[in-house]
């Protein structure tokens, strides 16, 4: 369990960078370049880099090279991890509006029915 909060922690402080985000994205569309992946930035490739360790360390992506060029894909069974747990997430809170709704449109008893009436 520690081990899941621990990766959850790290790919949501990854995903919270609009780069890496575009990053994902892109490879979304299938394997890319470093270069590829890079052309969009206007950022120094060390500064890329970063971002691509970043999200090569937390799980999200692999990267292997081929020749000189560096090629990255998604790793899905992280983004499997994720959707788990923000199903685990969405039950729970859909659990609690429901008892929320049910509360709210339940009629409430009037509380001049439980007095007794004058003879």
């Amino acid at each position: 369990m520690a081990q899941r909060s621990s990766t959850l922690d790290g790919v949501f402080q990854a995903v919270s960078d609009p780069t890496r985000r575009a990053v994902l994205g892109r490879l979304g569309s299938g394997p890319a370049s470093i270069g590829e992946l890079a052309a969009p930035f206007d950022m120094a490739l060390p500064s890329f880099m970063k971002h691509i360790g970043y999200l090569e360390k937390t799980g999200l992506i692999r990267t292997r090279k081929t020749g000189r060029v560096r090629i990255c894909t998604i790793e899905r069974d992280t983004f499997t991890l994720i959707e788990s747990w923000l199903s685990e997430q969405r039950s729970i809170w859909e659990g609690r509006t429901d008892r929320l709704e049910q509360f709210v449109t339940s009629p409430s008893p009037d509380p001049r029915s439980d007095k007794e009436t004058p003879a």
